[in-house]
């Protein structure tokens, strides 16, 4: 006797396995809680992924804060003036007019200079430099050392500091004094190490007494190798003519004005013959270095980000290889393909989602960490870490696509004579 076969109503559908929003969240998160130990490997690829995203991005806005610091202490805060120059008939490059000897008073009377020192080179006429008379048979090999004149205040222009002793004055400069101050690899190459003794050092056959050892001069840093004279006496001794260089350290912010206002005060009836060098208000350059920096880091943590991406989508293939049986037992009761990949790329997204969270937060540890070791102020967007941590389920979501397609193809009779 045949058994009576049941049909369906004419005209219905069977309803099958069909997933509503809250089964697939509730089926996903049981898939993904099975396994712990493969969940706590799987998200430790996009938490080490998605942190080095945050830590290069962090790290590289921390050190564009401290460049733009650099920036803002040394280079937004110094300026120069030299003359105008034109080609003369021979050829040469000739001054059109010299710079007043007044020239640092006049610009420190300037709205945002700080300190303002004239400094030029000396002709000697070939005097050797050096430290004990020329007649001195048991003298050393003269010693190629520069020699420059400069006012009292051309240390704080060029953001110099004294060694030991002191650097000269305004009282010096006026007196026409024989004194100098040596740059501190100049006091090494002439053997000065000390002025409590008040040694000194010779320009051809006349004495100058050392009053200090200098270093730094950021701006200036041949003046380390340098004998450096007061500007009277310069034009006392060898005849000085004019002094070439008006070195300035001026206000943050205020380069442009005192661009404009300096050439005016130099030489009010000519100023077009005062070329002034002082720092743009845009920060063109830092914004250069900082893009550059920013631009390494974010290639460094793409590459990351892609290694955690590729790990969820391999555990993820995986878990679909292992789970075939799983698959085709669901399709034979009537579950339809977009509610197996459903399923997976949930799963796949969850497991990214999670790594992202915990990998911005440890990104977000690690920056303040090393700022805190370096001594830096720890610079990093809000922005930066939300949208890191929703990378991560952006990524998982992408790396499960290609599992979850090859789960849906999955054929009910293949998967349960154990094929895939």
């Amino acid at each position: 006797m045949t058994a009576p076969v049941l049909t369906a109503p004419r005209g219905s559908t069977p309803r099958g396995d069909r997933f509503g929003l809250r089964d697939l969240v509730r089926e996903s998160a049981a898939g993904i809680d099975a396994r712990p130990g493969r969940l706590f490997l799987t998200i430790l690829g996009t938490v080490l992924g998605i942190a080095s995203v945050v830590v290069t991005v962090g790290l590289a806005q921390t050190a564009a804060g401290q460049i733009a610091r650099r920036f803002d202490a040394v280079a937004a805060t110094q300026a120069m003036a030299t003359a105008s120059t034109t080609r003369g008939a021979d050829g040469n490059q000739r001054a059109t007019a010299p710079l007043p000897w007044d020239a640092a008073e006049r610009a420190e009377r300037l709205a945002g200079v700080e300190a303002a020192g004239l400094v030029a080179p000396v002709d000697v006429d070939g005097a050797p430099v050096t430290a004990v008379p020329v007649n001195d048979p048991s003298a050393p090999a003269t010693t190629s050392v520069a020699v420059l004149a400069g006012t009292g205040d051309l240390l704080d222009a060029v953001r110099g500091e004294v060694v030991t002793g002191r650097f000269f004055d305004a009282g010096h400069d006026a007196r026409a004094d024989r004194v100098v101050v040596l740059g501190v690899r100049a006091a090494d190459r002439l053997g000065v190490s000390r002025v409590d003794r008040q040694p000194s050092v010779f320009i051809g056959d006349r004495s100058y007494t050392v009053i200090g050892i200098v270093d730094g001069m950021q701006r200036r840093t041949d003046l380390r190798d340098a004998v450096v004279l007061p500007v009277g006496t310069a034009r006392a001794d060898f005849g000085l003519a004019a002094p070439e260089e008006l070195h300035l350290r001026i206000a943050v912010g205020a380069g442009p004005v005192v661009g404009e206002q300096l050439p005016v005060a130099l030489s009010p009836n000519t100023p077009e013959t005062v070329t002034v060098q002082v720092p743009g208000g845009s920060g063109g350059v830092r914004a250069d270095v900082q893009a550059d920096i920013s631009t390494i880091f974010l290639a460094l943590g793409g590459v990351a980000l892609l290694i955690g991406g590729l790990g969820i989508a391999n555990v993820t293939l995986l878990s679909v290889m292992e789970r075939t049986g799983e698959i085709g037992l669901r399709r034979a009761l009537g579950a339809r393909r977009r509610d197996i990949a459903a399923q997976f790329v949930l799963e796949s997204a969850t497991v990214g989602l999670l790594g992202g969270m915990v990998g911005a937060s440890l990104g977000v540890a690690v920056v303040v960490a090393v700022s805190a070791a370096q001594s830096w102020t720890p610079i990093l967007h809000l922005g930066v870490v939300l949208v890191a941590a929703a990378g991560g389920g952006v990524v998982g979501l992408l790396a499960g696509v290609y599992p979850a397609l090859k789960a849906a193809r999955v054929e009910p009779i293949a998967a349960l004579r154990g094929g895939v």
